[in-house]
């Protein structure tokens, strides 16, 4: 059970589908030691054999692939095998039986997932006007956000919201310091797009804020990191969210993929709704 594996992730495009997929699998096991080594762009049979004797060379190796062309992946999978190596192919029985459920062929081309599609260019335009309207910037077109993210200093606004472009929704988030901050688009219009509040508990945002003080002004230190002023602060935000009847996330122990896939549910029904 101590034993240090080690993990060959190979891939015929950039491998980070795999990466994410073993991720995923070994937040799963709670003792897990290993040693990772990535093989992206693996596309011809003598760098296979490279690899594996590579893994050969090391105990408990196991290998992990995502290789889109049958033949290559057979190969893969025949040469592990005779080399008595554990291998996992993740994407081939699903695309096989997509196939078979579509009634369609699959293209089998790497690096699919990165053409020039629409969606593609969806994503890139959404990452320009999240990034333009990151911290209250550019306010004047907010109403042209998919989403808009308000919350106090320190509730993952920023990080959020770029993890939100990355997925194609044009987001823009505001400090709110009080109701003023709130752009009078949204206060004339609560339902322009969809607007969701951040809150987080004030002890966390207090620990949080501590450890920004180097880029804080001296004089606006005391203010910023005070228990009590960050409570009154949380409460106002949580009081003006609900005057105008914008949902809460609170994201104290969410990480910014949980709260991105909060936020994304509550774009849907509003989408739905309006």
């Amino acid at each position: 059970m101590n034993n240090t594996h080690n993990i060959y992730l190979i891939s015929d495009s950039t491998g980070e589908t795999l990466d994410r997929i073993f991720m995923a699998l070994k937040a799963q096991f709670k003792n897990f030691k290993h040693n990772l080594f990535h093989y992206s762009f693996t596309r011809t049979e003598n760098q296979i054999l490279k690899i594996l004797e590579e893994a050969k060379k090391k105990e408990d190796s196991i290998i992990l692939y995502t290789i889109v062309d049958n033949k290559l992946a057979k190969y893969l999978s025949q040469e592990a095998n005779k080399k008595k190596i554990p291998c996992f192919g993740v994407l081939g029985d699903l695309i096989l039986n997509f196939s078979k459920l579509l009634n369609q062929k699959a293209t089998n081309i790497p690096s699919g997932q990165h053409a020039l599609t629409e969606e593609y260019y969806k994503r890139i335009e959404a990452i320009q006007f999240t990034m333009n309207h990151d911290d209250g910037n550019s306010i004047i077109d907010v109403d042209k956000s998919d989403i808009v993210l308000l919350g106090v200093s320190r509730t993952s606004k920023t990080p959020t919201s770029i993890y939100l472009a990355n997925r194609g929704y044009k987001t823009s988030n505001i400090p709110l310091v009080n109701e003023n901050s709130i752009p009078p688009k949204l206060k004339e219009n609560p339902k322009t797009c969809c607007i969701v509040g951040l809150v987080a508990e004030p002890t966390r945002l207090h620990d949080v804020r501590k450890n920004r003080l180097t880029t804080i002004k001296e004089q606006e230190h005391i203010k910023y990191i005070n228990l009590e002023t960050i409570k009154k602060e949380t409460e106002e935000s949580k009081k003006t969210f609900k005057k105008y009847q914008w949902p809460m996330i609170d994201v104290t122990r969410k990480s910014v993929e949980e709260t991105a896939a909060s936020v994304i549910k509550m774009y849907e029904i509003f989408s739905n709704r309006n």
